[in-house]
């Protein structure tokens, strides 16, 4: 058996008297796609960040591959540049770095969009191009900070096809920071729960794709999700 992309054992972070991470152990396996939930305030962008050396671990175990992306919330592109700049900012100058940028851009469906300012670009073009800067490194880790919490319920729809999309393409190790329990389970082969610091369920999504809401099964797993985040459902009388 191969590695894992991500290796952590006994993971504590500290923050003044509070350990917003203790004791995590995770692996994600090459290729797999983890999605982690868990109240605001529970550690879940602290992990991300330490494991994008963002940020540093008090006390254990972190092994990560070199090649490694973040995507935030927000799109994070310079204004002075335009979009295929963007995209390939910090690589080698030459063609063939222009190339690979327009290719990438082309698999995010902006290939219309090399040239143009990020101030013209919609908030999911925009994320978008952000993606394809990501993914333009051929990361073996991608870590996705809630990249779609500021686009519309259409547009974040879309992007989700996109981002599995692309995912299965270039087959990196992902993990998903998110609120969202059905974008979840929509999106991951594994998803996880963080609360008060320790992991309080990881398991794999035993749902068929694509993925449907009405699958009992999708239904039964958000119905459990929730209960780990504390809310409950009321359940339907017959």
């Amino acid at each position: 058996m191969s590695a894992p992309a991500v290796h952590v054992r006994g993971l504590r972070r500290v923050f003044g008297a509070r350990a917003v991470l203790d004791g995590i152990d995770l692996d994600i396996a090459r290729g797999e796609f983890l999605a982690l939930l868990g109240a605001s305030g529970t550690g879940k962008t602290t992990l991300l960040r330490i494991l994008g050396a963002l940020d540093r671990a008090d006390q254990g175990t972190v092994l990560v591959p070199p090649a490694r992306t973040v995507v935030f919330q927000e799109p994070r592109l310079i204004p002075s540049k335009r979009v295929l700049g963007n995209v390939t900012v910090g690589l080698p100058r030459g063609e063939a770095t222009r190339e690979t940028g327009r290719q990438a851009l082309a698999e995010v469906g902006l290939a219309d969009h090399a040239d143009a300012w990020p101030s013209t670009l919609s908030g999911g073009e925009a994320q978008r191009a952000a993606l394809a800067r990501a993914l333009v490194r051929e990361p073996q880790l991608l870590l996705l900070d809630e990249p779609f919490a500021a686009l519309d319920a259409l547009t974040r729809l879309r992007m989700q096809d996109l981002v599995g999309d692309l995912c299965r393409r270039h087959r990196p190790a992902v993990l998903l920071v998110t609120h969202d329990v059905d974008e979840a389970i929509r999106l991951a082969d594994r998803v996880a729960v963080l609360r008060d610091g320790a992991l309080v369920r990881d398991e794999t999504v035993a749902v068929d794709r694509p993925r449907d809401p009405a699958d009992p099964a999708f239904a039964a797993l958000r119905r459990d999700l929730l209960a780990d985040l504390g809310v409950h459902q009321a359940t339907e009388a017959h």
